[in-house]
């Protein structure tokens, strides 16, 4: 499964993005590049002890829920390459509660802390797989936050 998800407020409310929309592979990209080079949205993620909690999470959940293939945190949304081991909303349930809880607490908030929906896809061949993996560990690159994959802090790429 290729999944992301979103801090909540991310995006203007004028450009939420329904399942309807999200079922292609173009509109996918027209919002992963939305959330890439949208600045007036809250950027929690870019807080390293706010990122800690978040990989701590995946990590976590890699231990029960799911096999997990790459990862990245970028500063507003999260991608993941997975194989589950049950039911993917449980899981992504249990992911989101978790490290919502954890970063809320980090910056004394309350309230929701991601979105409520999130993009999933069935990646079905290897092929597929390639490309889904490579675009996870290249967005940081892409949006201009490290000049390689293995120098970005928040990913399964990272090398530090």
């Amino acid at each position: 499964m290729f999944v992301t998800f979103r801090l909540a407020g991310c995006l203007p409310e004028s450009r939420v993005f329904g399942k309807e929309v999200m079922g292609s592979g173009r509109s996918f990209v027209c919002m992963d590049r939305l959330l890439d080079d949208w600045d007036g949205g809250p950027v929690y993620l870019k807080i390293g002890e706010v990122a800690g909690v978040v990989e701590d999470g995946i990590l976590r959940g890699a231990e029960a829920d799911y096999h997990l293939h790459a990862w990245v945190i970028m500063p507003n949304h999260v991608h993941l390459l997975m194989t589950t081991r049950e039911e993917l909303t449980g899981a992504l349930r249990r992911l989101k509660g978790r490290t919502a809880r954890g970063a809320n607490r980090v910056l004394g908030m309350r309230g929701a802390f991601w979105q409520a929906e999130s993009y999933d896809r069935v990646v079905r061949s290897r092929e597929e797989f390639g490309k889904v993996e490579s675009y996870i560990l290249r967005n940081p690159v892409r949006a201009g936050l490290a000049g390689s994959v293995e120098e970005y802090r928040w990913s399964s790429a990272w090398r530090g």
